[in-house]
């Protein structure tokens, strides 16, 4: 990838999860339920891991260190799910 592109395209993806996380945010607020939440934290955290990736120019030593924060992201996302579709208890 073109080296002059690359913090254009992390930027540009950075936005788009930051509007993916207002969107949660707003449904969030409106309804209260922890999935938006959860889903809304993800991509905040996406989004920061984007800006950092576009600001710097990671080496292959920090290369690891962006993936464990986003495997955090997705784990974020699956519990979410999870959290969302385990039984409720009964009274």
């Amino acid at each position: 990838m073109d080296l002059e592109l690359y913090p254009m395209l992390m930027g540009a993806v950075a936005m788009a999860s930051l509007v993916a996380t207002l969107f949660f945010m707003r449904f969030w607020w409106q309804t209260h339920d922890p999935l938006f939440l959860f889903f809304a934290a993800a991509f905040a955290l996406d989004s920061l891991t984007r800006i950092a990736l576009g600001l710097s120019h990671p080496s292959d030593e920090l290369e690891p260190l962006y993936y464990l924060v986003r495997l955090v992201m997705f784990g974020l996302i699956i519990a979410a799910i999870v959290h969302k579709n385990r039984p409720r208890r009964s009274r």
